[in-house]
């Protein structure tokens, strides 16, 4: 199995979230499984034509997500991203409903603003 990923040079996203946000999908669709051992940041880099700092930056992005983990010198993996993923938007989910509750927003308003802002994130 292969790393496909594709850079756009006119793509508006900066080249480590496009890297990051590739790697993610391909981990969440099961297109790289739990466990599969990503490249080197260097090796990544070379193959992309990318510089080694923008890999390692789209590396410790996605290990923050949870999608991937590093084991020293045995390599970085893809972790079950699936579930960190769902903890993480969770939580963000709790803390966003005690702060508009806190704001005096009704359910109506805060699922509208939530909404809002997943329709531009997702854009």
């Amino acid at each position: 199995m292969t790393l496909k990923i594709r850079i756009g040079i006119d793509d508006s996203g900066a080249p480590y979230e496009q890297v990051r946000a590739q790697i993610s999908e391909l981990a969440r669709s099961g297109a790289l499984p739990v466990g599969y051992k990503l490249p080197t940041v260097r090796g990544l880099a070379e193959e992309l034509g990318l510089a080694a700092n923008t890999v390692a930056k789209a590396y410790r992005a996605l290990e923050t997500d949870g999608v991937i983990e590093t084991r020293g010198r045995n390599g970085t993996f893809i972790a079950s991203a699936g579930d960190a993923a769902e903890r993480e938007a969770s939580s963000a989910a709790q803390a966003y409903a005690e702060r508009a509750r806190r704001l005096g927003l009704s359910e109506d308003a805060a699922l509208s603003a939530a909404r809002d802002a997943l329709r531009a994130a997702y854009a």
